[in-house]
């Protein structure tokens, strides 16, 4: 596992736990405005963490810790993912894994082995903008409307989640989202946050159509919610 960094404790990116997060390296998109470009474009080998160190960390923490977040990057790109989560799960932790729905096949393996307990999965755009926002030309979002009907067959717990970004989304696109992935019980709209550490430019929206957003969404997905908005 190519483990980039640890966050000891959280109590947001795992809902209802108390976890700590992994960042894994590398992603195969290339999203202007991802605030860990450090984990997609400048990866330095000399600041990768060993697993055992990270699986010490664990044991320390055994009756403190509940779950593990694994994040990235794009965790599905290690080879080692299962081995990786199988050992978690040995440790009596619960595991949440973040993805961008680009693998649905390792994702369904992952799944049918029982090796992950949520998944939150990022929806970045409508199909027909989703090139432009992933950075990628030509890209093919069929894959990602794959994972998406995996979700929603309902084998695992799982939130779809929105970056909404100035100048890639509008309040129409965020209805087609909304439209695309009907029937989930949760669908979280987040906006935009310059980490200073981004692969390209962008910038967040206004407040007000942050707000038009979540009301179009939520027309068909009621139960839509901002994240990290007062």
């Amino acid at each position: 596992m190519r483990i980039h960094g640890l966050q000891k404790v959280t109590l947001l990116d795992y809902p209802e736990h108390v976890a700590c997060t992994v960042f894994t390296a590398g992603c195969n998109l290339r999203c202007p405005f991802c605030h860990n470009a450090i984990l997609v474009t400048d990866i330095l080998d000399t600041d990768a963490i060993p697993e055992e160190e990270f699986f010490a960390f664990l044991e320390k923490r055994r009756g403190m810790l509940d779950g593990v977040a694994v994040t990235g990057g794009e965790p599905l790109l290690q080879p080692d993912l299962a081995s990786f989560l199988g050992k978690i799960r040995d440790l009596g932790l619960s595991v949440k894994l973040d993805t961008n729905g680009c693998f649905p096949d390792r994702l369904r393996a992952l799944l049918d082995a029982h090796l992950v307990d949520y998944v939150a999965m990022d929806v970045k755009n409508v199909p027909e903008k989703y090139a432009e926002t992933v950075g990628i030309p030509g890209f093919d979002p069929a894959p990602v409307g794959e994972s998406v009907s995996l979700l929603l067959s309902g084998s695992v717990e799982f939130e779809f989640r929105t970056t909404v970004v100035s100048p890639f989304h509008t309040v129409e696109d965020i209805e087609g989202i909304a439209r695309w992935i009907r029937g989930t019980k949760r669908y979280f709209l987040q906006n935009f946050v310059d980490s200073g550490n981004l692969v390209g430019h962008a910038s967040a929206v206004p407040r007000d159509t942050l707000f038009a957003m979540r009301e179009a969404a939520a027309r068909i997905i009621p139960s839509t919610a901002l994240r990290g908005v007062d």
